[in-house]
């Protein structure tokens, strides 16, 4: 283990850096260092070596050229034990480098400014820094680098052990960090440049390379199951509320299976806009759904859907929560895992809080869907990533279809709107039977159609007689029509493209069924 005698500091976010450079004074470390960072160290009274004075070459172009130097990289690359390496840079007058610590110019937190100019972005791209970085993680058996000043006083007490060095391991740790640090970097400056030079069509085109990067934000306690481990990562550019931006306000740590399903909840109310609405999911399905002219009285219909399956569901609203509501959600005779709404009455916190240490209370902000950045879906196969735009797609009464003898009336219409918003959400082969914007029943994952209205049917229990049947994709055969007429039924909505949809509307005209088309499936798989 050799000792480290000299030390490279050069860094854009200087915290801890005072301090950590008076721990390496006292292993007798000698400090190179560059501009403000020397500067600031000469200020607190810490011997500096001025970086011109290693190199015999002035700091030019507003210190875009002070490290690219062979004084500076030779000290750094030589490799220890190869004696032509020590021969080569002493015959250079070139003393060996054992530590750089480095950390970038902050082009992240530059482009992040709503007037930063391109010149401004270019100017805070660093370009030294990821050399001397990439120099010194490339010869980490010889050389330490610290790239996060989390790690400064780490690396003193190992010091401290390793009387004034580091171990090859430790080093190596070390430099893999390094190299995580300057991927990010540049793959910060690909995006911006991309949203720059690409045109607004090459923008739509899926990547050849997904760079995206996500932070875990944390360990969770295990994944869908307790033998699989998990955690919960963060994109780094957030575009619209969401679950990964909401703030928890009580309750214990959501858990794997919390996020997914109030995802779902959440994205599924994000539909609603024009009234009151509220969502009940249970295993990322609505189970019930409502739209009404105040938020207590859409949550008691929504939970009224299927109160059997609500049973430790968890609730969406679209409107902050009032005192009412708040008061029907905490009712003793529901189990409600997580509430999520843009915002919460004072009294309505209370009331909920004093339901349960247990139940968790997320808010978001006021909604929306970014429309212009949506982003995109992502689901994961074994040796492979499936990418896709989200679906966003809207319906409105404008593009409806009336394909039979008998058109939806008005009302109709506005619960066939609602469902098919609703559908959208469901796990695929999915139907939702609805009436007065209220989803009365669901059928949800089948593997056939008419199955899933056999089980919507039977969850409606009734409630359905005289509303409207929404079907993320087109029916393949006229049974499960037959099986809505049956139900009662009166009107149904769903995208056509079949086959035998002559056959199924013919079987809507002799049914009695107004149905309209849509044009555009909604599978969720």
């Amino acid at each position: 283990m050799s000792k480290i005698k000299r030390a490279l500091l050069s860094v854009s976010n200087k915290e801890g850096i005072v301090d950590f450079a008076k721990g390496l004074k006292e292993f007798g470390v000698e400090i190179i260092s560059t501009g403000g960072t020397g500067r600031l160290l000469k200020e607190k009274g810490i011997e500096v070596i001025d970086i011109d004075q290693v190199t015999d070459f002035p700091e030019m172009m507003d210190g875009r050229v002070k490290t690219l130097h062979p004084a500076v990289h030779g000290g750094i690359l030589a490799v220890r034990d190869n004696e032509e390496h020590l021969k080569e840079i002493a015959a250079q007058d070139i003393e060996p480098i054992d530590l750089v610590v480095c950390n970038l110019y902050p082009f992240a937190e530059t482009i992040a400014r709503e007037d930063v100019s391109l010149e401004e972005a270019i100017e805070n791209i660093d370009i030294g820094g990821p050399t001397m970085i990439r120099s010194a993680a490339k010869n980490n058996e010889d050389v330490a680098v610290v790239v996060d000043p989390a790690d400064y006083d780490e690396l003193l007490a190992e010091m401290k052990v390793g009387n004034g060095g580091l171990t090859k391991t430790q080093k190596l740790k070390l430099a893999y960090k390094a190299f995580h640090h300057t991927a990010e970097y540049d793959q910060r400056i690909q995006k911006y440049l991309g949203e720059i030079v690409l045109s607004e069509e090459e923008k739509k085109e899926l990547p050849e390379t997904l760079l995206d990067r996500y932070d875990k934000r944390e360990d969770l306690r295990y994944g869908e199951n307790p033998h699989q481990k998990a955690a919960f990562y963060l994109e780094e550019e957030q575009n619209e509320p969401s679950i990964s931006t909401a703030e928890q306000l009580h309750g214990k740590g959501m858990s794997y299976n919390n996020i997914n399903d109030t995802d779902g909840a959440l994205e599924l109310i994000k539909e609603f806009e024009a009234k009151p609405a509220a969502a009940v999911i249970k295993h990322a399905n609505p189970c019930g759904m409502a739209a009404a002219e105040n938020l207590k009285e859409a949550f008691v219909n929504a939970h009224a859907g299927d109160p059997l399956s609500a049973f430790g569901s968890i609730v969406a609203a679209n409107r902050k929560i009032d005192a009412a509501t708040a008061r029907e959600i905490a009712d003793q005779d529901k189990f409600i895992e997580v509430v999520i709404a843009p915002d919460y009455e004072a009294e309505a916190l209370e009331i909920l809080k004093e339901r349960s240490d247990k139940m968790r209370i997320l808010k978001t902000g006021e909604l929306s869907i970014n429309r212009e950045k949506p982003g995109y879906s992502m689901k994961k196969v074994t040796g492979g990533l499936l990418v896709q735009d989200r679906d966003l797609a809207q319906t409105t009464a404008e593009d409806l279809e009336v394909v039979t003898d008998k058109a939806p009336t008005e009302e109709q219409i506005e619960d066939l709107l609602f469902s098919w918003k609703v559908v959208k959400h469901v796990k695929s082969n999915a139907i939702v039977m609805a009436k007065d914007e209220m989803v009365v029943g669901v059928g949800a994952g089948q593997m056939s159609r008419v199955d899933s209205m056999i089980i919507a049917g039977r969850k409606a229990d009734g409630r359905q007689e005289g509303g409207v049947v929404a079907s993320d994709a087109f029916f393949p055969f006229p049974d499960a029509v037959e099986k809505a007429a049956e139900l009662g039924i009166k009107a149904i909505i769903q995208p056509g493209g079949s086959i035998r949809d002559e056959q199924v509307i013919e079987a809507c005209n002799e049914l009695g069924i107004a149905m309209v088309f849509t044009g555009k499936r909604h599978f969720r798989h």
